[in-house]
C-alpha cells in the first residue's frame, strides 16, 4: 500500500511539474536535507562534528554549482550543473573518502579529533570554493562546465580579476577545496590519494582546454600565458606556439 501511495505522489508530481524541474527539485532537496544533517552533525561534540562539516561543505559546493551557473550562463544549464555525477572515478573518491574516515574512527578514534587539523581542512575548502565561485562569476557566460570545441560570438578570452592571478582559477580553486575536504576529515590516505588524482585529473584538463584557447584566441592567449601562471603546483600547461 505504500509502495502504491509513493507511486501516486510521484505521478501527481510529475503532471504538475515538467520532468526536468522534478529532477531539479529533487537533487535541491537531497542537497538540502543533506546540509541540514551537517549542520546538526557540526552543532553536537560527537567525534562526527568534523564530519558534519564535510557535509555542509559538499553540499553547498554541489548546489552553488547549479545556482552560479544558472546565475552566470543559463543556456548551459541542465542536471548536469550539479555535477553530482561528475564521472565514476569521482563518485569512487567520495565513497572512499566516506569508507576511510568509518574506518579509522572505528579503530583509530583519536586520529578523528585533531580539530587544529579539521580546521586547517576547512578553511581550504572554504578558499577553494569561494575562489572557484569568483572565477566562474568573473568569466560570465564564458564559463562552461564541459570543454568547448568551437568558438561562440559571445566568446571573450577574460584576464581580469581572478583571472589575473591565475590562468584557471576554478581549477586551482576545486583543487584545493578537494584536498581541504579530506584534511578536514582526517584523511592521512585520501589526503595523498586525493592530490595525486586532482592534479594528474587538472594536468590533462588544462593541456586539452589550452588547446582550444589558443585556437580560439591565438597570439593573444599566448601572450597572456606567458605572463599568468596556471596556479597549480608544476603545471604549466599545454606546450605549443604559433
Amino acid at each position: 500500500a505504500l509502495a502504491l501511495h509513493v507511486a501516486g505522489v510521484n505521478a501527481a508530481l510529475l503532471l504538475l511539474y515538467p520532468r526536468p524541474l522534478y529532477k531539479i527539485a529533487v537533487r535541491a532537496c537531497f542537497l538540502g536535507f543533506a546540509f541540514g544533517c551537517g549542520l546538526l552533525l557540526s552543532a553536537g561534540r560527537s567525534a562526527w562534528r568534523h564530519f558534519g562539516w564535510y557535509m555542509c561543505s559538499l553540499s553547498l559546493f554541489h548546489y552553488s554549482e547549479y545556482l552560479v551557473t544558472a546565475i552566470n550562463n543559463p543556456r548551459s544549464l541542465s542536471l548536469d550543473s550539479f555535477l553530482l555525477n561528475h564521472s565514476f572515478e569521482y563518485n569512487l573518491a567520495a565513497l572512499s573518502s566516506w569508507v576511510e574516515f568509518t574506518l579509522e574512527k572505528l579503530f583509530f578514534p583519536e586520529l578523528k579529533q585533531i580539530t587544529w587539523l579539521s580546521t586547517v581542512g576547512l578553511l581550504m575548502v572554504i578558499f577553494g570554493d569561494c575562489l572557484r565561485k569568483a572565477a566562474m562569476l568573473t568569466a560570465g557566460s564564458n564559463f562552461n562546465h564541459i570543454v568547448q570545441n568551437e568558438k561562440s560570438d559571445t566568446h571573450t578570452l577574460v584576464t581580469s580579476g581572478v583571472y589575473g592571478w591565475f590562468r584557471h582559477p576554478s581549477y586551482v580553486g576545486w583543487f584545493y577545496w578537494s584536498i581541504g575536504t579530506q584534511v578536514l576529515l582526517c584523511n592521512p590516505i585520501c589526503v595523498v590519494g586525493y592530490a595525486l588524482a586532482s592534479w594528474r585529473f587538472f594536468r590533462e584538463r588544462i593541456e586539452e582546454e589550452e588547446i582550444t584557447l589558443i585556437h580560439f584566441f591565438g597570439e593573444e592567449y599566448l601572450e597572456y600565458k606567458r605572463k599568468v601562471p596556471s596556479g597549480l603546483p608544476f603545471i604549466k600547461g599545454v606546450k605549443l606556439e604559433l
